[in-house]
């Protein structure tokens, strides 16, 4: 199947190429871009379809030999497709709102309200949001087996029926915490590695339930113009899956997996690399985890001096398995100065350059002005989650002070140190829409329009100009998944990746950014979402 986009004087074309920035026109052929130019130059070399008329002497071009061409509608946008993480956001303002949004679910749901014995697993809840700030309590749950994740997967706050399940409790969890009350009592909220207890006891992922979250997932992926994303914590049970989903065809955007164990052992050796031969699943990363912002667990803070927190892996264990992962090819993710260390350590014992190796900090967010320069120095990719800075400024400042929180979400000083940032949501922990990320890049603004610091922005001086964020989700999110020579942005040869927008976000008022609607999105050329009959 072969066809033309083409914008008009009024729609635009961007194709995140320096040397070709703005073509009038790209010809997809099959699954890939197979040319680009002026209209005039398109219709010379490719025909019209429903211009060409019959075939005469003067006029060879019969109407099959042309393609057909869609032109953008005024307004419109065409973009390489996007590139995010991915998952589903159970967004709540209140403990009680949750009990009660949980308590619905099982009401909604005739086999789970039947069903005594059925685990009731969630995620979205943000003690920061609520009143006091105080952590959950399993008492407000009701008599049945809840799991519900934070927002951002470092603590879980389960049911009483849960802490009966799991019967005697170690008194202490390294990498982790078991909350207590006064009297020594679990208090139903566990910790980073503690949450492991709880894993134990739940029942594994059903092929159903794994199919009507992969189908959600994907499903709001495209909606959204997402053709790629990188699941930054792919287990080995879902590594599996995913293959089995990638050969029966049922792959409709590309996924870059990376692996994750809560092994503090090398587990590189029971988990290969691979990549799909469709070219839509690829696993090459691994995911390490380290510490977070939100639980206080990468203390002391100055909201919470007396609380020193804990760290999943201890610094010589991080460093061994950077070391050895390293050593045997993979890329690796997460922690800022002590996988930092690791990163200078292994590279400068390595013989090829660290570009090679392109190893990534995951939420580099929080990080002393030194490490920000030895980032870019040691060819370190940042990748950085926008929307949690607009979430977290209402409580970023008073966690972490007046000076580090100068190092902090320092999207602009990353880049004027020659570091190159890769942009994703984080889903669940924000939204999977990239147009959220796009425009707190550039607006450091909640979606109302709101900072701390007025309609200005939260630190303004840190925005991402809307070149570089695009960039940051296009072809330097792909440089992050070694496929910036296939995709991520519009070159003939490259992969036909595109999503076409209701609104050009590169040329209207920031407030209008997120009032764009996504029309179209095209993975390999053809259709997964929309119409592209204007």
């Amino acid at each position: 199947m072969t066809y033309a986009i083409c914008s008009r004087k009024d729609s635009s074309i961007y194709s995140v190429d320096e040397d070709h920035p703005r073509p009038e026109c790209i010809v997809i052929s099959d699954a890939h871009i197979a040319d680009r130019g002026s209209l005039e130059y398109i219709r010379t070399n490719w025909g019209d379809k429903y211009r060409n008329g019959p075939a005469t002497a003067s006029n060879p071009l019969a109407p099959k030999s042309g393609v057909k061409i869609y032109f953008l509608p005024s307004g419109h946008a065409l973009f390489p497709g996007f590139s995010d993480s991915h998952a589903h956001v159970l967004a709540t303002q209140t403990s009680s709102e949750v009990v009660t949004r949980t308590r619905q679910y099982v009401l909604d749901n005739p086999d789970v309200l039947s069903d005594t014995t059925r685990w009731i697993v969630g995620v979205g809840w943000d003690q920061n949001l609520w009143e006091g700030q105080s952590y959950p309590l399993a008492t407000v749950l009701f008599d049945r087996p809840i799991v519900l994740y934070r927002i951002d997967v470092h603590a879980l706050w389960v049911s009483p029926k849960v802490l009966q399940l799991l019967g005697s409790l170690p008194e202490i969890v390294e990498g982790g915490l078991i909350v207590r009350d006064d009297v020594g009592s679990p208090t139903g909220l566990f910790i980073d590695t503690a949450m492991a207890l709880i894993e134990s006891i739940k029942p594994a992922w059903s092929e159903n339930e794994m199919l009507d979250f992969f189908r959600t997932a994907v499903q709001d992926g495209v909606r959204f113009g997402l053709t790629t994303i990188h699941d930054a914590e792919t287990l080995p049970f879902m590594i599996e899956f995913f293959r089995r989903m990638a050969d029966q065809g049922r792959l409709p955007i590309r996924l870059y997996l990376m692996a994750h164990l809560d092994d503090a052992e090398y587990w590189g050796d029971r988990v290969g690399q691979f990549q799909h031969a469709g070219g839509r699943l690829t696993l090459r990363s691994v995911k390490l985890f380290a510490d977070a912002l939100g639980p206080h667990c990468w203390s002391p803070y100055s909201d919470k001096a007396d609380t020193q927190g804990t760290l999943i892996f201890p610094p010589r264990v991080i460093n061994g398995l950077v070391h050895q992962f390293v050593k045997n090819g993979w890329q690796t993710d997460r922690a800022n100065q002590i996988v930092l260390d690791a990163f200078e350590e292994v590279l400068e014992s390595s013989s090829t350059n660290s570009s090679f190796h392109r190893h990534r900090i995951e939420h580099a967010q929080i990080m002393t002005p030194e490490d920000i320069i030895r980032l870019a120095k040691l060819e370190v990719i940042a990748s950085i989650q926008p929307t949690h800075a607009t979430s977290d400024m209402w409580y970023a400042e008073r966690r972490l002070g007046p000076e580090r929180i100068r190092g902090a979400y320092a999207w602009r000083t990353l880049l004027e140190n020659g570091a190159k940032i890769a942009i994703g949501s984080d889903a669940p922990v924000e939204s999977l829409n990239p147009l959220l990320g796009f425009y707190a890049a550039v607006t450091r603004l909640s979606p109302e329009g709101t900072s701390p610091n007025g309609e200005g922005g939260w630190y303004p001086q840190q925005r991402l100009t809307r070149d570089e964020a695009l960039r940051g989700m296009t072809i330097d999110a792909a440089f992050a998944s070694f496929t910036e020579s296939t995709q991520g942005s519009l070159l003939p040869g490259k992969r036909a990746d595109l999503v076409v927008l209701s609104r050009d976000i590169m040329g209207v008022p920031p407030e209008d950014i997120l009032k764009a609607e996504v029309r179209a999105t095209i993975v390999d050329g053809r259709l997964v979402y929309g119409s592209l009959d204007f």
